[in-house]
Order: structure tokens, then C-alpha cells, then sequence
């Protein structure tokens, strides 16, 4: 691994993990795609864009001259595929861009790589990791045994049901044309960077501005929280160590439900307004500045449609054979995303304005 391509680069994970190969790999050379959609922001990758430490092309990853041009020119021997479509609320209004960017997409990717790589001969020694989710195996029961990845696909979104074509092609890839693939299928991510819709980011900077907190349904669908610092470590000992054409999940050992995380987020910025007195002046609208509990604000709406209940990873073969496990407990690693929230408004306020 000389010469990495990011795809979705300036994404929530992509973006952190951008970051982390810089800080932990300076040999690399690294390369980001981002078409720099809603969700892609390209001020997270500002100080390593100026720093020089990356090469950014903004483009669309079904653009096949485009990719190849990249791959050739930069003669990439790794492309790590973050880049998609990502929220299930979008997916159920409006699917067909899931479809274009998450199987096409992905489609355009391999295809080029099989040329470039394989066929052409530049890069016998390659490596295509994609990046996929535990919502490919559908809904659990509160009392199921949790995701292997020998469980059945059953997507129950288009979101979901998009990234699992996604992953049939990756393997069919390897099987069929011979390219040196790894898949990853992680649970819910959270930290920094991350865009202000999903419910983390949604519910601090909510908070903040004393908005109200939407929960759906009854907000006991359960979800595996990971950090997304603890994912990308998981990445990079896949790129290390993985066995080409084999799945890894990723999980954070931190299942709870929407309403406990919620009011857990709710505590804890009541405890941080009350320690730091000065908040209030920045964020007059947050509740604990008006004398009440951010608690105040969580309101129940209807149901997502399709809404899985719970989602769970047994993440015991990248434990046993590449050594991972989370380091950040979702406690301690809500506690720093509330903080990363608070130390860079300038990131996140804009997108809301």
C-alpha cells in the first residue's frame, strides 16, 4: 500500500479516516474523490489540503473517465470505498440517486480498477476495500443472536437494499474477474465531522440551538454504536491483515436505544452547561441556559417507515484474527463528541444555516 484513493473522502468517515492514515501512515501518498453533495464537506479536509499531505479531485465516482484518469495518473494500488448514499429518511423519498451513486457507483469503481489493475497489468499487487453496514442483514428481535457474516442478507430499506448490491458486487468481482477485494460491514458510526442529520450530531447541535429533539415511534429501536476513531483503526487492520475476498464486521459493543441515547445526550449537555458557565452566552437558546433541562426539548413523532428495531454485530472474527477492539465505550466517546461539537462551531454552523 504506496498510493491510497478515498472515495467519499470529504464524507463523515472517509473524512476521519483521511485523517488518520495522515497522522498514523505519513509515508502514504493519499488521494480524495468527493463529489462534495450535502454530506461531503470539503472543509473537513482543510488543514491536510493546505499542509499539502492530500491530492483532492472533486468529481462523481460514476464518471468513468474520470477514475481512470485518477487511477492511472496517481498510480493508486488501494482504493478504500467510502463514497454513498448514506441516510435511510432520503432513501425512502427518494431512492434513485441511492441506487445511481451506491451500485453504479461501485460498479464504475471495480470496473475500472479490474481494467487498470488486471487487464492493463499496472498493479498485479492492489488491494479495493469497501465500506458497508450492518443494515444489510435487516432486523433483529430485542432477544436475537447478533449479525455474523455468515448471516442472510435482508435489506429492509432502499438505503440498505442499495449497499447490499453493492457488496454482491465487490464479491462477485473477486470471485469472477480475480480482483483483490475486502468488505467491511460496520455498525452505526458516530464523532466528529459528521453531518447534523443523523441522530448524534442531530440531537447536539438540536440542543444548542433548542430545537426540538425528534424521536421515532416509541425510541426503543436499538442500535451498536462505534466511534468512528475505533472504525478506522478496524480499516486499517483489514488493509494490513485482512484475507483477500473475505467480510469483516465492525461493531462498537455498544447497543442502546434511541430514547436512552437521546436523554444520555440530553444529561450530559446539561452537566456540561453547568460546569462552564460561559456556554450560556454562546448558545442563549440551548436550554440550560434559560434555568431548564435540554430533556425539555425530546419529542416523539411517527415512525420511520420499515423502521428495523434492533441492529447488533458479534464482531469475533476480526477480533480473533486481526487483534481489533474498540477503545472508546459509547460513554466516554459521547463525551467527546459533544466537546468536538462544541470546539468547532465553525464546522457545523454553516451547514444549518
Amino acid at each position: 500500500m504506496r498510493n491510497v484513493l478515498i472515495t467519499g473522502g470529504a464524507g463523515f468517515i472517509g473524512a476521519n479516516f483521511t485523517h488518520y492514515l495522515s497522522r498514523t501512515k505519513p509515508e502514504l501518498r493519499l488521494c480524495v474523490v468527493d463529489a462534495l453533495t450535502y454530506a461531503g464537506n470539503i472543509k473537513s479536509l482543510e488543514s491536510l489540503i493546505d499542509a499539502g499531505r492530500i491530492a483532492f479531485f472533486k468529481g462523481d465516482i460514476c464518471d468513468q473517465a474520470f477514475i481512470e484518469r485518477i487511477l492511472r495518473d496517481q498510480k493508486i494500488d488501494t482504493v478504500v470505498h467510502f463514497a454513498a448514499e448514506s441516510h435511510v429518511d432520503r432513501s425512502i423519498r427518494a431512492p434513485d440517486i441511492f441506487l445511481q451513486t451506491n451500485i453504479f457507483g461501485t460498479q464504475t469503481l471495480l470496473k475500472i480498477a479490474y481494467k487498470v489493475w488486471i487487464q492493463d497489468g499496472l498493479c498485479p499487487e492492489h488491494r479495493f476495500h469497501h465500506i458497508s453496514t450492518d443494515e444489510v442483514f435487516g432486523d433483529l428481535s430485542l432477544t436475537d443472536p447478533p449479525f455474523t457474516e455468515e448471516t442472510q442478507y435482508q435489506p429492509n430499506s432502499p438505503y440498505a437494499a442499495s449497499k447490499a448490491a453493492s457488496d454482491h458486487l465487490v464479491r462477485a468481482y473477486h470471485k469472477t474477474f480475480g480482483l483483490k477485494v475486502t468488505t467491511s460491514n460496520c455498525s452505526n458510526n458516530y464523532g466528529p465531522y459528521h453531518f447534523p442529520e443523523k441522530l448524534i450530531p442531530l440531537c447536539i447541535t438540536n440542543i444548542l440551538r433548542g430545537l426540538p429533539l425528534p424521536v421515532y415511534g416509541d425510541g426503543l429501536n436499538v442500535r451498536d454504536w462505534l466511534h468512528v476513531e475505533d472504525h478506522c483503526r478496524a480499516i486499517d487492520l483489514v488493509l494490513e491483515r485482512g484475507v483477500v475476498g473475505e467480510t469483516y464486521n465492525v461493531g462498537g459493543n455498544s447497543e442502546m436505544n434511541n430514547i436512552t441515547l437521546v436523554t444520555t445526550l440530553c444529561e450530559k449537555m446539561d452537566a456540561v452547561f453547568a460546569g462552564n458557565r460561559g456556554l450560556a452566552a454562546s448558545y442563549p437558546e440551548c436550554p440550560p441556559a434559560k434555568g431548564k433541562s435540554c430533556a425539555d426539548l425530546i419529542h416523539y413523532v411517527d415512525d420511520r417507515l420499515g423502521h428495523d428495531r434492533r441492529y447488533a454485530i458479534l464482531a469475533d472474527k476480526i477480533r480473533n484474527e486481526l487483534g481489533f477492539e474498540p477503545t472508546l465505550q459509547l460513554d466516554q466517546g459521547l463525551d467527546l463528541t459533544i466537546q468536538w461539537y462544541l470546539d468547532h462551531p465553525e464546522w457545523w454552523e454553516p451547514l444549518l444555516a
